[in-house]
């Protein structure tokens, strides 16, 4: 949710996010309007509260044919006063319902455009040349050494479902250990997240859930399955004042994740590259609007660690506005080389929703301290930054069976990896 004061004063700005966006300009105008239809039924039904309070103590003093008409005055100044209080509460959840469908505001040097006007930041690494013998994709390797099973996911579940079965099943774990232990090396708290949430939390996190539809809904108890663990971390602190004076909080979280694909039909219908059902650790951090950027340049570097270590080429790139999503200001994606694809490949993304999900869900900072520079008991409070960012996730086996493959169909073990592996350095065909 954005801060309608700083929009009411800056709606240049807000407006120009909009059209980076390729989004609704006249939402702005019509918050504003709302805000103002807010403030003047707030200011008519305090007016007429003030007034009948005084009629209180006029009716209190009076005696006879006098009270009696006070008394008729007074049921008439209710009747008034309820319908001034419905008409400010009405303008209320208008200007809310337009807020809250407002995304955040784009950050300053964002690309404008949709999907394809990304800018590339930088490339890291080459890709890999096959001069020697055709490199085969993801799904044949998996098949050769006993990692996937693609046929009996679908009999058990339906499309885009499978089976991750021995070096694959232990691939993911290690992947998934490997990016825990670095997280855990970096200061974040390792949290087991769960994977269906209220629709408030939902929703606090920025996702349209009467619309969106990516989300798995289980309409009987009215949860939600979570696409991702940003979504429980940024519940975890909500309506609550967090104390960020020694730093950034920042959590790790393991779950499973669940996405309908909705939008998906005809892509990548091979593989494991787009399911419905997959595994992922997730950075998040809350910390303060002032360190938010520098935060998520930290988010970034931990990304290309990770991809680093499994020793893959990639690419960063800087996600254009309209393909932001909306509690983002800013994304940058990592993408890997997928030789059978000829392209690279989204593995990681990690985004800075500035103060958007924060006030959604009422997580809050002081900002007054005492004499020794701590937080004070009292005085105001603000909204605080939260931002996220993948380290590791089901994805990335695509990558790495198709750029580590060997002639024979087997696969070459990144050393990082071999420790959760129990030293095994490549996976054989079976």
């Amino acid at each position: 949710m954005i801060d309608v004061r700083d929009l009411s004063e800056n709606p240049d700005q807000y407006r120009a996010s909009q059209r980076a966006r390729g989004a609704d300009e006249s939402v702005v105008d019509a918050i504003i309007a709302a805000d103002a239809s807010r403030k003047s039924s707030i200011t008519s039904y305090e007016a007429l509260r003030a007034e009948q309070n005084a009629f209180g103590k006029k009716v209190a003093a009076a005696k006879g044919e006098e009270k009696q008409a006070l008394l008729a005055e007074v049921k008439e100044l209710a009747i008034s006063v309820k319908a001034a209080g419905a008409a400010a509460d009405a303008a209320a959840a208008e200007q809310d319902s337009l807020v809250r469908a407002l995304p955040n505001l784009v950050a300053d040097g964002v690309p404008e455009g949709g999907e394809d006007d990304y800018i590339v930041v930088k490339t890291v690494g080459t890709p890999r040349e096959f001069p020697d013998f055709e490199p085969r994709d993801h799904l044949e390797i998996g098949e050769l050494i006993g990692a996937i099973d693609m046929e009996r996911g679908a009999k058990v579940s339906g499309s885009r479902f499978y089976f991750l079965r021995g070096v694959g099943a232990r691939l993911e774990m290690a992947l998934l250990q490997l990016a825990m232990d670095q997280a855990i090396e970096a200061g974040f708290v390792p949290m087991i997240t769960p994977t269906l949430v209220r629709p408030e939390t939902m929703a606090g996190t920025g996702f349209d859930v009467k619309h969106d539809a990516e989300i798995y809904r289980l309409a009987e108890d009215d949860l939600y399955l979570v696409g991702t663990s940003e979504v429980a971390l940024a519940g975890y602190h909500s309506d609550e004042i967090i104390d960020l004076s020694a730093g950034p909080i920042r959590y790790a979280g393991w779950s499973s994740c669940y996405r309908r694909e909705a939008g998906s039909h005809g892509k990548d219908t091979r593989g494991i590259i787009r399911v419905h059902q997959f595994n992922k650790v997730e950075m998040f951090t809350y910390t303060t609007v002032e360190e938010a950027a520098g935060e998520h340049e930290r988010l970034l570097a931990w990304e290309e660690e990770m991809l680093a270590k499994v020793e893959l080429p990639y690419r960063v790139i800087d996600t254009a506005a309209g393909d932001l999503g909306n509690s983002a200001a800013r994304k940058f994606d990592c993408e890997a080389w997928v030789p059978t694809q000829g392209a690279y490949r989204e593995l990681t993304s990690t985004s800075n929703c500035t103060t958007y999900q924060a006030r959604r869900l009422n997580i809050r900072e002081r900002q007054n301290t005492d004499e020794g520079g701590k937080p004070g008991s009292k005085g105001t409070t603000r909204a605080v930054a939260t931002l996220n960012g993948t380290l590791a996730t089901t994805r990335w086996i695509v990558a790495i069976l198709e750029h580590h493959q060997n002639a024979d169909g087997s696969v070459n073990v990144p050393v990082a990896l071999r420790k959760y592996l129990g030293g095994l350095e490549v996976f054989p065909v079976l």
